[in-house]
């Protein structure tokens, strides 16, 4: 019948099937594009070079198939790390401030784990033994 839908009794309530399925169907055609690996960075500084010898940064990203976006993007970053444009953070430095996020995200997580332990060992009573004086 056009209009009935089936209910099922599912742990958390009732659900409409009809639904359930279009969700599982979808989660099933929704699946993420793998993301491309980086460009080399010869590759990048080669597209840099002929930027620089004026070429046009549309040119470039038809001749080498990436997004004129992409082209522009890699010339700033190359001027930015030459020292020619000081909006912006260097390479280098970009990937010591990932290096420091990542250190900091590991000591925050050990920090938690240490002091979560602390309490459970507080309220469990159980504590640094006590020195014995067997004098």
């Amino acid at each position: 019948m056009l209009g009935q839908r089936q209910w099922v009794r599912r742990a958390r309530g009732w659900s409409c099937v009809s639904l359930l399925e279009s969700v599982q169907l979808w989660e099933k055609d929704a699946t993420m594009p793998k993301p491309k690996p980086p460009y080399p960075p010869e590759f990048r500084a080669r597209i840099v070079e002929l930027a620089k010898a004026g070429r046009t940064t549309r040119s470039l990203a038809e001749e080498f198939q990436v997004t004129d976006t992409t082209v522009r993007n890699w010339v700033r970053q190359g001027e930015v790390d030459e020292g020619t444009r000081q909006d912006g953070l260097t390479t280098d430095e970009k990937q010591e401030l990932a290096r420091l996020r990542r250190e900091v995200k590991v000591l925050r997580e050990e920090r938690d784990i240490l002091s979560k332990a602390a309490a459970w060992f507080a309220q469990e009573g159980v504590g640094t033994p006590k020195k014995r004086s067997d004098s």
